[in-house]
């Protein structure tokens, strides 16, 4: 089997809650886990098993306490636990995508800009390159039905449902090596959810090496190559 795109090992991750006296929340303890190019692996395990905290120490938003998180960039192997923060974003910029249940974005930029922003920022000064970003929002707008009056609006405006479209046709307008999905669909109606079931496969036949949580299980049936709880990881 080729090497792993994503391997983690002996991960622990634990909160000090310096409010409350100093008390230490173990969430994660020994977490030992690999994925493999083309794999979605579906995180299982009841609410507040780490599902979350997982994927975000993957991302780097949070710093494992103990233990690695290797993953393949630019041909290299780099643990993310111990890179410097210049490699963190260009693992960001290359490698790693992240969507989130909730959008956070700078007010008052229109939608459209926040889903191009990825592909315009690379773009730099070529303008057929800008125009290609613009022109690939648009088809991922209209692939996730949003409507063409929202497009110049900043998504503060718009519904849960709305937002949570713009975050995922942000999050999949580079298509990334690893991708890190946290309840994708979760405010999402029957056809939207059909759309981005779709996509995520997508995705992972193209190769990409996927993380999720899929709390609506016909989703997780669908794009999930096997499920793994916590309690297993450890």
């Amino acid at each position: 089997m080729n090497q792993a795109r994503i391997r983690i090992r002996g991960l622990s991750k634990t909160f000090t809650l310096h409010q409350q006296g100093g008390i230490a929340l173990p969430v994660l303890q020994g977490v030992d886990l690999d994925v493999q190019a083309g794999e979605c692996v579906a995180l299982d395990g009841r609410s507040g098993a780490g599902k979350s905290t997982l994927l975000k120490c993957v991302y780097a938003n949070y710093l494992a306490s103990s233990g690695s998180i290797e993953v393949r960039h630019a041909g290299e192997t780099v643990d993310i636990t111990r890179a410097c923060a210049a490699t963190l974003l260009d693992v960001r910029r290359q490698t790693i995508g992240y969507v989130s249940q909730f959008l956070r974005v700078i007010p008052r930029v229109p939608a459209i800009d926040i889903v191009a922003e990825e592909l315009a920022d690379r773009a730099a000064d070529d303008a057929d390159a800008l125009r290609e970003a613009r022109a690939q929002a648009e088809r991922l707008l209209q692939r996730l039905r949003i409507p063409l009056r929202l497009w110049g609006l900043p998504p503060s405006t718009f519904s849960g449902g709305e937002q949570q479209r713009v975050n995922i046709a942000r999050g999949f307008i580079h298509p990334r090596p690893i991708m890190l999905l946290d309840e994708p669909t979760a405010s999402l109606d029957a056809g939207n959810r059909q759309t981005v079931t779709e996509m995520i496969r997508e995705a992972r036949d193209g190769g990409a090496a996927i993380i999720g949580i899929f709390h609506d299980h016909r989703v997780r049936d669908a794009v999930a190559t096997r499920a793994v709880t916590m309690e297993e990881l450890a």
